[in-house]
């Protein structure tokens, strides 16, 4: 019989991979100069937090950890391979339904072990990207420093020479342009990150939903095939019946190929579902952000009071407006303006 580990023989794309092309080979994949794991793992995650600046210390360490994280997936992968290879070697001494079976369950659990492969390619995106946060954070760290160091200088020389100083003033003009670049620095970190977390983690979850339906399809059609093997007891001597279940394996193996292979993210069974309470906070949160994106309205607090006259007048121009012989002004019979204090006139 001839036994073969692999369900594809020819790599056409897929339908999710029509949608989605694959991303590009995992960095992880090459460059293992520290070997496979254990001393290898404890060092880059030690090591990224002891080097660079303070700001992307944490982020660095998060990153080496994810790549840990898919170093030991590769590992989990290729030796899953080499399980599936050697469940179908011991099954070539078995009975003929057994020998089939464990066969066939062996490519299923050969693509398991593909799935995972492709799995850490797109799990790689979400680590780069995670990455790139880390750039900027190292970037923004100079600017901060710097802002830091003008104002130490600035308060530094205040205290020997005093205040009035003109070295003084000019130290006032760089910590003012050291703080205007911090803070256009803090605001595109912030901006960036934002962006970048939502991003990266739309790849890591977009990865886990298609890894995980597709292994669940290929354990639907493993199920199918355990249903081949006559599990009936026999006495001793009695013979079973002849395995006549090739042609059904291969089917089952066809059917688990092409649902793979026609497998697309918006036709995906799972499908998460928000109970009142939460979709109704969300959408509370989503209304209150867009709110403050507008802004608040305040055209209605200048509204004129009621009975209110509709505009401003000058004195002289009130139509009861009079002027006395004293020089006096008066509204409707009422003195108006201040009266200024007269020096008696001399007889």
């Amino acid at each position: 019989m001839h036994r073969t580990y692999s369900m594809r023989q020819s790599r056409a794309p897929t339908a999710s991979q029509i949608e989605s092309p694959p991303p590009p080979l995992s960095t992880t994949k090459s460059g293992r100069w520290l070997g496979k794991g254990g001393i290898g793992h404890a060092f880059r995650k030690n090591a990224a937090g002891a080097f660079g600046p303070d700001l992307a210390k944490k982020l660095s360490q998060l990153v080496k950890m994810e790549k840990n994280v898919m170093r030991s997936m590769e590992l989990v992968a290729r030796e899953r391979m080499e399980v599936a290879q050697q469940l179908s070697i011991w099954g070539e001494a078995c009975d003929e339904d057994v020998s089939d079976v464990t066969d066939k369950l062996g490519v299923l659990i050969y693509e398991i072990g593909e799935l995972e492969d492709l799995f850490v390619d797109r799990y790689d995106q979400y680590r780069v990207t995670i990455k790139s946060i880390r750039n900027i954070e190292a970037s923004v760290q100079p600017s901060r420093d710097r802002r830091q160091a003008e104002d130490h200088r600035r308060d530094r020389q205040a205290q020997v020479q005093g205040s009035q100083l003109p070295r003084i003033v000019v130290l006032e003009q760089e910590l003012v342009r050291a703080e205007a670049e911090s803070l256009v620095a803090e605001a595109q970190l912030s901006n960036i990150t934002r962006e970048k977390v939502k991003a990266a983690f739309q790849y890591q979850f977009d990865a886990l939903r298609e890894h995980c339906e597709k292994v669940a399809i290929v354990a639907g059609y493993g199920k199918h095939l355990l249903d081949l093997i006559d599990d009936t007891p026999v006495t001793p001597g009695e013979t079973r019946h002849a395995y006549d279940g090739y042609d059904a394996s291969k089917a089952i193996i066809q059917d688990c190929e092409d649902a793979l292979s026609n497998w697309v993210s918006s036709k995906a069974v799972v499908k998460s579902s928000l109970s009142t309470r939460s979709r109704t906070l969300s959408q509370r949160h989503r209304s209150n952000v867009s709110k403050n994106r507008e802004g608040v309205d305040l055209s209605s607090q200048d509204q004129p009071l009621p009975g209110d006259r509709d505009s401003w007048l000058p004195a002289d121009q009130h139509p009861n407006y009079e002027d006395n012989e004293d020089g006096v002004s008066t509204i409707d019979g009422e003195v108006r303006g201040r009266e200024e204090e007269r020096e008696p006139i001399a007889a």
